[in-house]
């Protein structure tokens, strides 16, 4: 019988044997172990998940509806009152008094002949000072005259109030209390008399403005003495403006009680700030005499909307905000990400799909209002008149529980968002999870030490494998031992042999691994460089003819790495590498080594090419492709300068201890050289390169370098 048939007849053998033994030591261990670990988890599970987790996941929710409950309740308060006061104001005696007295002195200044150099000054005022300010903040063009008012009163007001602004973030106060046009009109002394009113009105309500009507929508007076002044909203630039139609609405209703709040939209006279406006008939029961719009600023509704920025007391942590979103799904409120922090918010808002135009703006105005939008299932069930929570994708692309509600305020169709970020809502629930999943392990670990001390009991049978073992370990690989009895200890016997097998299996395997070592090694250096390697030479250098070579340096990446941490600057470098590394291997170049900032490849070294040059500055030429696709994701400026130069080399290995293949001769320093001639990025080319390809690429002279005892021209690939 042979060796192979005795074996499976043993194993046959012991599997009969095997199978006649009742319930196994290894099973009756399992059971028992397992019973304390399921009865343990049954216990720990069912107390801590059913009774706690859901209890913590329901409290983040409903802390987070209070709050947006909360918010909503004060922004309707506040906008409430906001509505209530402008009524009150329009009522109020000294308003109906300015009313009738500038609208007397605005006629007066209507029927007047127009004044030239009235005109002049306000052409030189917008084309000079107004226009180019609004063009710089809006990026839009407007024309010189587009804002001029037709009327002889309000051409006349704006020259002597309007245009003292030269400076719109310094002369506001100035213009707030300058009430007298100092024409010794009608009009100059209403202003004069009552313009103060206005002027308490808007330091004391925090208004940004205060605007007076007629009741031909004439703008006959302003608390600031913008470019609205004088203007007529009816038939003037601000016609198609939210202020017209409101001010149109509350005029049509004749009554000292109506009051119109409007949306937000971008008001040119405030260099194209989002306003809303919040405007009142003013008059009497028996009559009105035209409208009071009061200019309700973003910092009003921002105050609201993050409780003064005052998020952490409020109970939204550190990633918590509400919000307010239009019906054109924009904010109308400011990102807590974007105060807190305008760098982390451009790159998520980039991140989570918005334009980067928009992103750029926000963070230059400092706020989203009318420019983030946010397009999430919570507001779109909010607008449809839900209200709810949800988890799931923010406005900036991020993991976050929210909770919506439309806001009830009349005029306005906004709705109200709470959110926080998914991570922060339910760290109880995560950190009630890892002390339920730690107690587990204890448990577990608890049965781990117990098995242990059981073990002792049954280590006993094993001793006799202990000299088996050492005579495996003294190198005899055909060592048996006897299989006594029928449990598994008798299986370990038969394991044991089996390993025994193995390993001299596994030795024959090893001496294959040697053969493929072997191989591998002939794929980092060239046949001969390995030979002489494996003999133990000290000094291993081979010289080839007709290689190309390149030598690629970046540029600015220490610069840029002054502002990287360690770890991110590795990163940063290894990805450059790895994309050197897959254009070298699509070009058929082979890499010779790496350095911090640089890249030495050959071609023609281990594989001889005929046409090694033209792979050569195909590679080189591709290496700008992978730097600038790396500036692109990273919005850096690295740059890279390639040298390339054909001839005999020398290569061997350098510092045996860490077996690193070098490179060097003629060819290598030149290419060094020339890829610095003019210190600019780019591919640089030898004399010699570029007579063998010209015919391929295009050149142009980049400069000349010393070499080989003479005056060598250097030549950039275009």
């Amino acid at each position: 019988m042979s060796d192979g048939t005795a074996e499976r007849t043993n194993e046959a053998r012991g599997r009969r044997w095997r199978g006649r033994v009742g319930l196994s030591i290894q099973s009756k261990l399992l059971i028992m172990l397992l019973a304390v670990s399921l009865a343990s988890s049954v216990i720990v599970g069912t107390i801590g998940f059913l009774n706690g987790r859901q209890s913590l996941h329901d409290s983040a929710i409903d802390q987070l509806i209070t709050i947006r409950s909360m918010r909503a309740a004060e922004i309707t308060t506040a906008l409430d009152a906001v509505k209530r006061d402008a009524s009150l104001h329009s009522r109020n005696l000294s308003a109906q008094a300015l009313s009738t007295s500038i609208n007397e002195g605005f006629a007066e200044l209507q029927q007047e002949e127009p004044e030239p150099e009235d005109r002049a000054a306000l052409e030189t005022y917008y084309s000079d000072v107004f226009i180019p300010e609004l063009e710089g903040r809006t990026g839009d063009s407007y024309g010189d005259e587009a804002f001029i008012p037709d009327s002889v009163a309000g051409q006349h007001l704006q020259a002597h109030f309007t245009t003292q602004n030269q400076d719109f973030d310094a002369d506001y106060d100035t213009l707030l209390d300058d009430n007298d046009p100092g024409d010794g009109s009608s009009y100059a002394a209403a202003s004069e008399q009552y313009g103060d009113y206005f002027s308490r009105l808007v330091r004391e309500a925090g208004y940004e403005d205060a605007l007076l009507m007629n009741l031909d929508g004439d703008i006959v007076f302003s608390a600031y003495k913008g470019v609205e002044l004088g203007s007529n909203l009816m038939s003037g630039p601000y016609r198609e403006t939210a202020l017209a139609s409101a001010y149109a609405e509350a005029i049509a209703t004749n009554s000292v009680s109506t009051v119109v709040l409007t949306d937000f939209e971008r008001w040119i006279p405030s260099l194209n700030v989002p306003t809303m406006w919040v405007i009142s008939p003013v008059g009497n029961d028996s009559r009105i005499t035209g409208a009071m719009a009061f200019q309700v600023s973003i910092d009003t509704i921002n105050a609201l909307t993050t409780g003064d920025e005052g998020w952490k007391e409020q109970g939204l942590g550190d990633t918590g905000e509400v919000y307010l979103v239009g019906r054109d799904d924009l904010m109308r409120s400011s990102s807590r990400i974007l105060i807190e922090d305008p760098e982390v918010y451009e790159k998520r808002a980039v991140n989570g799909g918005i334009a980067p135009s928009i992103v750029k703006r926000a963070v230059e105005v400092d706020g989203t209002v009318l420019l983030q939008p946010v397009d999430t299932q919570a507001v779109e069930d909010a607008q449809a008149g839900e209200s709810g929570t949800t988890t799931g994708r923010d406005y900036l692309g991020g993991d976050s529980v929210t909770a919506y509600a439309p806001l009830e305020v009349e005029g306005l169709d906004w709705v109200i968002i709470a959110r926080i970020d998914s991570a922060e809502a339910f760290a109880p629930v995560s950190e009630f999870t890892r002390t339920v999943l730690l107690s587990l392990l204890g448990i577990l670990l608890g049965v781990s030490l117990l098995s242990l001390l059981l073990a002792q009991v049954f280590t006993r049978p094993v001793h006799r494998l202990v000299g088996a073992v050492h005579r495996v370990a003294a190198g005899d690989l055909d060592v048996q031992v006897p299989q006594g009895s029928r449990d598994e200890f008798g299986d370990l016997g038969h394991a044991f042999n089996d390993m025994a097998s193995s390993l001299r299996i596994k030795q024959e395997l090893i001496d294959e691994q040697q053969v493929e070592n072997e191989k591998l090694l002939h794929t980092l250096m060239p046949e001969s460089v390995a030979a002489k390697y494996k003999k133990g030479d000290e000094a291993i250098s081979e010289a080839h003819e007709n290689v190309s070579v390149v030598f690629a340096e970046l540029i600015g990446f220490d610069d840029y790495a002054r502002g990287l941490s360690p770890e991110q600057e590795i990163s940063h470098l290894n990805t450059l590498m790895r994309g050197f590394d897959e254009a070298a291997e699509k070009a058929g170049v082979e890499k010779v080594r790496t350095l911090r900032g640089g890249y030495l490849a050959s071609s023609g070294l281990v594989v001889p090419r005929v046409d090694n040059v033209r792979r050569s500055v195909d590679f080189a030429r591709n290496l700008l492709g992978v730097v600038e696709r790396f500036n692109a994701q990273n919005g850096t400026s690295i740059g890279l300068r390639a040298g390339v130069d054909s001839g005999t080399v020398t290569s061997g290995l350098v510092a045996r201890t860490t077996l690193a293949y070098d490179l060097w001769g003629d060819a290598v320093n030149l290419a060094y050289r020339v890829r610095s001639v003019t210190g600019d990025p780019g591919v640089y080319v030898s004399q010699t390169v570029y007579d063998r390809t010209r015919e391929i690429f295009t050149y142009s002279e980049a400069g000349t370098v010393e070499a080989h005892g003479g005056t060598e021209t250097v030549w950039k690939v275009a």
